[in-house]
Order: structure tokens, then C-alpha cells, then sequence
């Protein structure tokens, strides 16, 4: 059976209305013990939220009645009401409460990383609602009291849901859906930034500055406060035409394989390419998509795509994945960590600790590499089957071990601009995509001085280079 509490109460089975009863105290005490499903609510909460602290001479009596008519009318449909000390409960089984999907979709949206699967996630949980909690049951007052945190977790979701539809590109969408919303709650800040970005992406900057004024004004007079700090910097940065608000989370430099999102090879080696996999790592908070590596599935078809894996091998490693998860989640932070010591390393010849830490990576790798004939006939190092859901993060530390003993390494170069920070195996490359902003943010021509060598060792591992943009 299915229970509707969000906007008018309705009761349903197999699709079809069921009749609960007409008296309005008869919906409210179910609709009560519907919120706190397999929980016991006392008979004292039932007759304050039903009467509000002012019940009548039989109001116990009331309570039992009503009781005895809702178990009469749900009884058919295997529904049951249960008497506990002196309280009633209503079973968990057998039946669903919009309220409580309601909550579920959009706790499981807040921790899924796929911004595609989050919006998914968010407009059905949206769907469900259809109004006011019990719009048609409940008065203001006992609604206030009942409604709890459900009202907030809708705008939340509806704001959450708008991040993830700018970061997707989707800026036309998100005007349509918060300008009513803004009317509404015109001093929700999250809201009105969110907006203004959607404005201005959408060529409206002047609208979207004439909302900033108009907000600020209303918080002014109605709070006596000044806009925060997040609506105030949306604010400073439509006026300046800062790029990063007109950038879309799915980026131009954006390569789609298997359905999963990848940034361009523009490095030059395989270790390059996982360190570039996070443009925007600078940025705080980082910008839309600067994450790529999002879920173990990504990193397996990113090691496919840059030829550390073979296809047959990414088809089993993502099949591993979907039977065991929580492996999968352990090898994707183990993978993240390789990432960040790695960039350390290449970037920073002091840093030792990291270079140690990759160089660790690369031993364990050792001991699970196979020698093999690749399809082009050349031989390759690559993990053995036996290294399971652990094979990519063993051939990127191995690819890493690779470059980090290899001269070329002395070449490399980082991008300028703080907001890429894309490494390449020399300054062709740097001049060939950083000048043509293809890592998103825009970037001055001018070159990078060389890189500046450690003085420590400067043979195989111990090499390394610090970068000093030549602005």
C-alpha cells in the first residue's frame, strides 16, 4: 500500500484510491504514525498534535476510536496498527510513505559523486512532492509542528540538484526552476547565487546583477544584514566577467569513453595524464569537473584509455567492481593518494615523503607485473590477472616509476595559471594547449622558465624539478 502525505493525504493500492475515512482526526493520527514508521508514538504526542494542548473531556476515548476505525479500513490490505504500553505503532512492512522516499532519494543523491545520477536521483525525489505536507489535513500550526526539517530537506534537494545542473551545462533548466523559487524565499543566498550563475550563463548578466541589488536590498531592510560572502563573490565575479562562472562542468577538453567522462591526452606520458586528470585542483572550492576520477569504474576505463589496461581487461575490472563494491571505494582512495603524491613528486624535488610514497607504490606493483606481447607486438609490463580491482592503481604506479627514472622527466612543465596546473612532458606541449585555453581557464602566452633541478640526487628516482612560471 502506498501512503501520500506530501500535499493532499491519499492512500493507495495497486494504483487505485483507498478510502481511509473522512474525519480529519482520523487521517492525522495515521499520517502521525505514518512519519515514524515501526516507532512507537505515544498517546500523550497523539492528543497534544491532534488538539494542540487544548483536547476535549473524552479525549482518550477519541483516540481509541479513531484507532479502531483506521485498523478496520487498513486491515484488507495487510496494514496493521499495533497497540505497545501506551502507544501505538504502525508495522514497517507492507507499505510505502512518500516521506520517507522523499528523504531516502535525496540522502543517497548527497553522496553519490555522478552529477548525472545525482540529478537523476534528486528529480525523483522532487516528483513526489506535491505540496505542503498533508495540504489538506493538516492546518498551519499542527503542519509547523509535524513538518520538521521536510520543508528544508525540498529546498536543500532543489539547490543541490541546480549545482549539479550548472556543472552539467544545463544553465537554461536551472533559471526556469529557481526564478519562481527566488520570488518565494528571496532571501535564501544559496538560492539567489545559484540564479545569478544561471543568469549569467545564460548571456542575462544584467538580470543577474538586478537580482544581486534587488536581494541585497531585502536583506538589508527586512534582516538589517549585508549579503554573505559566497553571494557577494558571485556578485564581484559576473561584474569582472570572470570565466570561471561561465564554465560549464562538462568542459570542452571533455572525451567521453564508455559512457564515462576523461579528460584529453595532452601530457605526453601516461603518469602526466593521471596527474592531469584533475584540472582545477588549485581552486577552492575546486572548479565543476576538475574531479574525474569520481568512481572506481572511471579509473578503470581511464587506465584502458591512456594503454596502461587492455579493453578485455577494463570489461573485467568494471564487471569485479559492480560485485564488490567496497573493494572497489578502497582501491579508488588508495588511486587518489597515488595521484596526489605523485603530483607532489613531479612538482616539488624537496618533497621526499612523497617521492617515497610512490616509489613504495611502484614496488608493491613490481611484484604483480607480467611481461606480455601487446597487440602491436611490442612487449609490455602490465599487472597479472591476479591483482584484481588493485590492477590500475598498480600500472599507474608503475607508469609513475617509469617516468620518474626516465631524463624526459627533467622537460616537464606545468601549466601557469594556478587554476590548470596540467603537466606536460615538455613546453610544446604546454604552448600547444594552455595557449589555446583548452584547459579551461585562460592562460598568458608567455613561457615558463626552465625547470628548476633538486640538488640532491639527480639520477633515476631521485631527479626532479620545481616549476617557476615566468610571468
Amino acid at each position: 500500500m502506498e501512503f501520500r502525505l506530501l500535499g493532499p493525504f491519499e492512500a493507495r493500492h495497486d494504483g487505485h484510491p483507498v478510502d481511509i475515512g473522512s474525519r480529519r482526526q482520523e487521517r492525522c493520527i495515521l499520517a502521525v504514525l505514518l512519519l515514524d514508521t515501526g516507532r512507537v508514538v505515544s498517546t500523550d504526542r497523539l492528543i497534544d498534535l491532534l488538539w494542540n494542548g487544548r483536547p476535549p473531556v473524552s479525549f482518550r476515548s477519541a483516540v481509541h476510536t479513531y484507532i479502531g476505525r483506521l485498523r478496520a479500513a487498513l486491515t484488507p490490505y495487510r496494514v496493521r496498527i499495533i497497540t505497545r504500553g501506551d502507544g501505538y505503532l504502525v508495522e514497517a512492512e507492507g507499505h510505502r510513505v512518500d516521506v520517507a522516499e522523499f528523504t531516502r532519494l535525496t540522502s543517497l543523491a548527497g553522496t553519490t559523486t555522478d552529477l548525472g545520477e545525482r540529478v537523476r536521483l534528486l528529480d525523483r525525489a522532487l516528483s513526489l512532492w506535491r505540496g505542503p505536507l498533508l495540504a489538506d489535513t493538516a492546518d498551519d500550526e499542527l503542519r509547523e509542528r509535524l513538518d520538521g526539517p521536510i520543508e528544508e530537506l525540498r529546498l536543500t534537494g532543489i539547490e543541490s540538484r541546480a549545482q549539479a545542473q550548472l556543472a552539467l551545462g544545463q544553465h537554461t533548466l536551472v533559471v526556469g526552476d529557481l526564478t519562481p523559487l527566488v520570488d518565494r524565499f528571496p532571501t535564501r543566498e544559496q538560492l539567489v547565487a545559484t540564479l545569478m550563475t544561471a543568469l549569467y550563463r545564460a548571456s542575462r548578466q544584467a538580470d543577474a546583477l538586478l537580482l544581486y541589488r534587488t536581494t541585497r536590498q531585502r536583506l538589508v531592510d527586512d534582516l538589517g544584514v549585508e549579503p554573505g560572502p559566497k553571494l557577494r563573490e558571485v556578485h564581484q565575479r559576473i561584474l569582472l566577467d570572470d570565466r570561471r562562472l561561465d564554465r560549464p562542468g562538462r568542459p570542452a577538453y571533455e572525451v567521453r569513453v564508455r559512457d564515462e567522462a576523461l579528460p584529453w591526452n595532452v601530457g605526453g606520458h601516461p603518469a602526466l595524464e593521471f596527474c592531469n586528470t584533475f584540472a582545477g585542483w588549485g581552486q577552492e572550492p575546486p572548479l565543476p569537473g576538475s574531479e574525474w576520477l569520481r568512481a572506481y569504474r572511471t579509473v578503470a576505463v581511464w587506465a584502458g584509455y591512456v594503454g596502461l589496461l587492455d579493453d578485455v581487461e577494463v570489461s573485467r575490472l568494471v564487471e569485479l567492481a559492480r560485485r564488490d563494491p567496497g573493494t572497489a571505494a578502497t582501491v579508488l582512495d588508495e588511486v587518489r593518494a597515488l595521484r596526489t603524491r605523485l603530483y607532489a613528486c613531479l612538482t616539488d624535488p624537496d618533497d621526499r615523503r612523497a617521492f617515497d610514497a610512490v616509489a613504495r607504490s611502484a614496488e608493491a606493483a613490481a611484484k604483480t607485473l607480467v611481461f606480455g606481447r601487446d597487440v602491436d607486438g611490442v612487449g609490455r609490463w602490465r599487472p597479472a590477472a591476479a591483482a584484481g580491482l588493485r590492477s590500475p592503481l598498480y600500472a599507474v604506479a608503475w607508469s609513475a616509476a617509469e617516468l620518474l627514472a626516465d631524463p624526459r622527466r627533467l622537460t616537464i612543465r606545468m601549466c601557469p595559471d594556478p587554476r590548470c596546473g596540467w603537466l606536460f612532458l615538455d613546453e610544446t606541449g604546454l604552448r600547444r594547449w594552455c595557449s589555446l585555453a583548452a584547459c579551461g581557464p585562460s592562460v598568458p602566452t608567455v613561457p615558463c622558465r626552465p625547470a628548476r633541478q633538486s640538488n640532491g640526487d639527480r639520477s633515476g628516482f631521485g631527479t626532479s624539478a620545481k616549476w617557476a612560471p615566468g610571468w
